[in-house]
């Protein structure tokens, strides 16, 4: 993960929010935490989005970052996020540029029942960029390795967990991440969630912190969506955050045989 003046989501993934042809949101974007739910088989979901840090350091995040997911074998996704980076100290002048690069797979290896939730694993490896001397990009790769969960009841859905995140550098420490989310369908078009995150020291003059996301998803159609969400932390060093994007799912529909009236791909 990028250090703390340049998180975005993991989106994720934001990680990254899951999301099917028909439009149903999954989870991921725009909450920090993710889940195991991967896009479906042979579907696209491509975002673009921006997210923003705001702490004792300055103001920093993406300007924008486009993600993109997609479903390349049933419960099997993979992702990317190359981001635009920015970071605005007080007083100095704001630098832009290419940040981490973001791959990941997502595997789901076990499907939800009445009694159990679904669970998937999510690596995800940040590839450095040349821009470390602004700042934009840390010097070494990082990889998060967490496990994620997911249960539905009716219209609402609850999902978290969390990993360890391997995070090499001067300075830098090794840490841990969890988080977890709850999020309740308000109409056909809109679904409103919290979450809360904790994470342990990155770095080794670093705090534990933990945080507290407000958001929600706004299905324009079956296709476009805007994915919104604030927060701040409530224990640890002061910081905001809050993430804006539109996004756009796509995929193979299902067609009707005429002849025996079964569908088909």
């Amino acid at each position: 993960m990028l250090p703390s003046t340049q998180r975005f989501p993991l989106l994720t993934g934001l990680a990254i929010l899951t999301a099917s042809l028909a439009g149903t949101a999954h989870a991921g974007p725009p909450f920090v935490t993710d889940d195991p739910e991967p896009v479906e088989y042979r579907h696209w979901e491509v975002m673009l989005a921006t997210q923003q840090f705001h702490n004792a350091d300055g103001w920093s995040g993406t300007a924008p970052h486009l993600e993109i997911n997609y479903g390349v074998i049933p419960d099997v996704q993979l992702h990317v996020i190359t981001p635009l980076a920015y970071n605005k100290a007080p007083g100095e002048p704001a630098h832009f540029g290419i940040g981490n690069i973001e791959l990941g797979v997502k595997y789901r290896f076990l499907h939800e029942t009445d009694s159990i939730p679904q669970v998937g694993f999510f690596p995800l490896v940040e590839v450095p960029t040349m821009n470390r001397a602004e700042g934009l990009s840390t010097e070494k790769a990082q990889v998060f390795l967490p496990i994620w969960l997911q249960k539905k009841f009716g219209n609402w859905t609850t999902y978290g967990g969390g990993g360890y995140w391997f995070n090499p550098g001067p300075g830098n420490r090794d840490y841990w991440y969890a988080g977890w989310e709850v999020q309740r369908k308000i109409t056909e078009s809109f679904t409103a969630g919290m979450e809360i995150q904790f994470r342990t020291p990155d770095s080794v003059d670093g705090h534990t912190s933990t945080a507290l996301n407000a958001g929600g998803i706004w299905d324009l159609s079956d296709t476009y969506h805007i994915l919104f969400s604030a927060g701040h932390t409530v224990q640890g060093p002061s910081e905001f955050q809050g993430y804006l994007a539109f996004q756009i799912t796509f995929g193979p529909k299902e067609e009707k045989d005429d002849k025996d009236g079964k569908s088909k791909k």
